[in-house]
Parts: C-alpha cells; sequence; structure tokens
C-alpha cells in the first residue's frame, strides 16, 4: 500500500439524489480536515470518533464552497480497509461529484486503482481473497441465488471449506517432514492406511466444491440456451415471446432465419442467453445450409437445448433427428417444447416424452407457456441442485482446486505403488500450494493484482 491515501467515487457517475467519495489511508482524516467544516458541531474530522457522521459544508483547497455533504468517519482498525477512512456524501450530480473528488486530490490523495479499497482490505487481514472475490460478485449480481451462492463466500464459507482440507494436508506434512527429518529419532512411520483415508476425504470435498463452478457460471454468465427444431414449428415466435419483443422475423415461410439471432432474457431467477438459429432440415440452398451448419455446432456447445415441436403436424424426419441429437449430447440438458398447443394435436405426443425427461405444452404465438418454461428451468438450475445453499467457484479459484486435486490423485497412486514417503511429501506439498493459493495465504503479487484488476475503480 506503500502508505499512500487513495480516494475514489464509489457510486455510480451518473446524476443521482447522493454520490459518495471514499478517502482511505494514513491521510485521510487529514484531508478531510483541509476541506469539511461542521455546521453544527464545532469537531473536525480528524476529532470525531469512529462510526459517526457530522453535516457540514465541503470547501476546495481553495476556500471555495463546493457543497453541503454528510461526512462519516472510521478509524483504523475497524474500517473496511483496516485503515483510516472517509466518505463524503453529497449531492449526486456528475459535475459536483467530479469537483470534489478534485478538492480530496488537490489536498493530496491519490486516485485509487481498480479495486484498491477492497485489495487493502486483503492485505491488512479484513478479508481472505475469496472473500474480497465475493464483493464483487455481490456486486454484479443480477439474481436471487447467484447473490446467496456469492453471500456465502462472502461470509467466509469457501475459505473455511478450504481451510479444513488444508488443515487436513498440514498434519499429514508435519507427520511426514517428522518422519524424513529426523530419521534417527524413534518417530513412528506415518502409516499408507491413515494417509489414504485423509487424502480421500479431502478429496472428495475439493471435488465436491470444484463441481460447482458450473452452476457459479450458468448463474453469473446466464445459460446459454439455444432454441433448435425444423423450418416453422415457432422458434421464432418462441424467441420473440421470450424477449418480451420482437427479435426474430417470424413468417409462414421455411428458412426465413438463416443465421443465429441471439438475446438475452430473464425469467424469474434465470438469464437466458437465448439463440434463435436456422430450421434444422435437409436443404440445397448455401446461405441456407449454412445456417443450419452453424446450429447443428451450437447445439454442442449450449448448456441448454430448447427442442421444439409443432403440435399440429405429425413427427417427421427432420423431428426424428433432432431427437437423436439432443440424445447423443452429453452434459446438455434439454427441453422438449411442443408449440401450438393451441391447434388440433396431430403429432405423437408419446415419442417425445419417452426420449426427454422434460416436455412442456405452450403456444408461442398466443403467450402461454412462458410460466411453464420458467418451472421447468427452476426444476433443472435451481431447486434439484440446491443452488441457494451451493458455494460459488471462479475460474481462478476452480483451477487451483482441480490442481490440488490432481496433486492428491498423484499421491494416492503414489502410495498404493509404494512409493518412498519423502516423494509423497513433495507431492502433497505441492497440493497444499494450490490450497493456499486459493485462499491467498500464499499467493504471488501477479495473481493479486490480476484479480482486482476486475473490480471497479471505487470498491
Amino acid at each position: 500500500m506503500q502508505g499512500n491515501t487513495i480516494a475514489a467515487i464509489s457510486t455510480p457517475r451518473a446524476a443521482g439524489g447522493i454520490s459518495m467519495i471514499r478517502i482511505s489511508g494514513d491521510n485521510a482524516l487529514e484531508i478531510a480536515d483541509m476541506l469539511f467544516k461542521p455546521v453544527s458541531r464545532k469537531v473536525k474530522p480528524s476529532e470525531m470518533e469512529g462510526y459517526t457522521c457530522a453535516y457540514g459544508k465541503i470547501f476546495s483547497k481553495d476556500g471555495e464552497e463546493l457543497d453541503d455533504c454528510i461526512l462519516t468517519v472510521f478509524r483504523a482498525p475497524r474500517s473496511y480497509t483496516g485503515e483510516d477512512v472517509v466518505e463524503i456524501s453529497c449531492h449526486g450530480g456528475i459535475f459536483i461529484t467530479e469537483r470534489v473528488l478534485r478538492a480530496v486530490y488537490d489536498c493530496g490523495a491519490m486516485p485509487a486503482g481498480a479495486g484498491e479499497f477492497t485489495k487493502r482490505a486483503f492485505l491488512s487481514g479484513k478479508l481472505s481473497l475469496t472473500q474480497a472475490e465475493a464483493v464483487m460478485d455481490i456486486i454484479s449480481a443480477e439474481g436471487k441465488a447467484f447473490y446467496r451462492r456469492a453471500a456465502n463466500v462472502k461470509e467466509g464459507a469457501l475459505y473455511k471449506s478450504i481451510k479444513a482440507c488444508s488443515d487436513k494436508l498440514l498434519g499429514l506434512l508435519g507427520e511426514l517432514d517428522a518422519w524424513v527429518d529426523y530419521p534417527d529419532e524413534d518417530i513412528p512411520e506415518v502409516s499408507p492406511e491413515n494417509m489414504t483415508a485423509v487424502l480421500t476425504d479431502v478429496l472428495s470435498e475439493i471435488r465436491k466444491i470444484s463441481a460447482g463452478y458450473d452452476n457459479t457460471r450458468i448463474l453469473k454468465s446466464g445459460v446459454d440456451t439455444v432454441i433448435a427444431g425444423k423450418p416453422n414449428v415457432g422458434k421464432s415466435t418462441l424467441m420473440n415471446l421470450l424477449a418480451g419483443e420482437e427479435k426474430s422475423i417470424v413468417t409462414d415461410i421455411p428458412g426465413t432465419t438463416r443465421d443465429i439471432v441471439e438475446e438475452s432474457v430473464r425469467l424469474g431467477d434465470i438469464v437466458l442467453r437465448l439463440s434463435d438459429t436456422a430450421g434444422l432440415r435437409e436443404t440445397e440452398d448455401i446461405v441456407e445450409g449454412a445456417g443450419i451448419e452453424k446450429a447443428r455446432r451450437r447445439l454442442e456447445t449450449a448448456d441448454l437445448i430448447i427442442a421444439v415441436f409443432d403440435n399440429s403436424t405429425p413427427l417427421d424426419d427432420d423431428d426424428m433427428k433432432l431427437i437423436e441429437s439432443c440424445k447423443s449430447l452429453s452434459g446438455v440438458k434439454v427441453i422438449a417444447c411442443i408449440n401450438k398447443s393451441d391447434k388440433n394435436s396431430l403429432i405423437e405426443k408419446e415419442k417425445i416424452e419417452a426420449a426427454f425427461e422434460n416436455v412442456i405444452e405452450i403456444s408461442a404465438e398466443n403467450g402461454d407457456g412462458k410460466d411453464k418454461l420458467q418451472n421447468v428451468l427452476y426444476d433443472i438450475f435451481i431447486t434439484d441442485s440446491n443452488i441457494y445453499n451451493d458455494i460459488s467457484v471462479n475460474e481462478r479459484q476452480k483451477q487451483c482446486l482441480d490442481n490440488a486435486g490432481k496433486c492428491i490423485d498423484e499421491a494416492l497412486i503414489a502410495i498404493s505403488s509404494g512409493t518412498t514417503l519423502d516423494a509423497v511429501n513433495i507431492i502433497l506439498d505441492e497440493a497444499q500450494s494450490y490450497l493456499l493459493e486459493l485462499t491467498g495465504e500464499r499467493v504471488s503479487e501477479a495473481v493479486v493484482n490480476e484479480v482486482f484488476s476486475h473490480f471497479c475503480v471505487g470498491k
């Protein structure tokens, strides 16, 4: 932190009722004394107790009155950053907020970098690295499910789980170190059975936590969803129903949609990143064929396929090919959507119900069935996975978990094959390093800088 006092606007840079400028560092109170004059209480900010507020006027360094404001003082170490912190809440105009921030800079504060307030909280021991990362997840949360997961991590759930695994490894490493370093002492050799039991337990927990990555990604970024089906089953009409506006052109002419049309929509707690694809069929049209080929490739990369079928016509070869394509994909969730439920039914529903676990009937043209789709989505992505109580895991954390898991796997193989314990000790020490990197207890400056570079400036 180099002793610098930093400042930034911590509210959005837009017109609003209130803006807040945050100052943190050794000279935060001294700077506040230069800028702020209380209206009623004749106490300077440097004389105020922590967690107290005062109403007054903000002045520039040369004495020009800028605005009236509320000033709040947080004293080290009982502040967000662990340093002395001052927060100035002024009127929310862009012009006046920038003027107040400029006055703070003129009195000696330095502009804060991306995430620097939270970075200082981490460096001063107020937060673990996992808790610090959860702060940005809380800010970016767009729904209750992802917010709950991020809040769990902010409260220390991920750190505690990893710390428990790390402590078990540390216990084994201590026993192995003692046995390796003091061969002449009467220290009992660590039994392979005990090591295997402990490592199996740790590996199981690591894999359980790592498995939360996919749900975290889906809740944070949205469900990558492909609407697929033969021409004229109502894919574009369904896309427009979900989007709430006309995103795809709807006609009775087969092959109208020739490229992928994309849109993000929210259904309750779930965001769908929708792709309306070209109708899947055999065609000699070169342009349409290129769109169909792109659609087929998108099926393989999606999190979810909404396979649309026409209730008013019997299943044909194109429908059956879609069914077989969906069944052949591994790890992709599928919802079969029988559209045009308001028309006379000629489709063989029993074949669709036999092929898919999740089947709903809708009329996209009449606007019926959106609630049915939302209920099925909740069953797939929220209710069944107990997603509210899971721990969120980001890409960096998953990589650390997977690397630690590979090391423990290697150690278990080494133990079962009779490898010397000093070699096992080296493998487990590497596994421990990955877990400590995850929590931030043993992490490089480059990793820390990368983590906080994704934060907004005022946090």
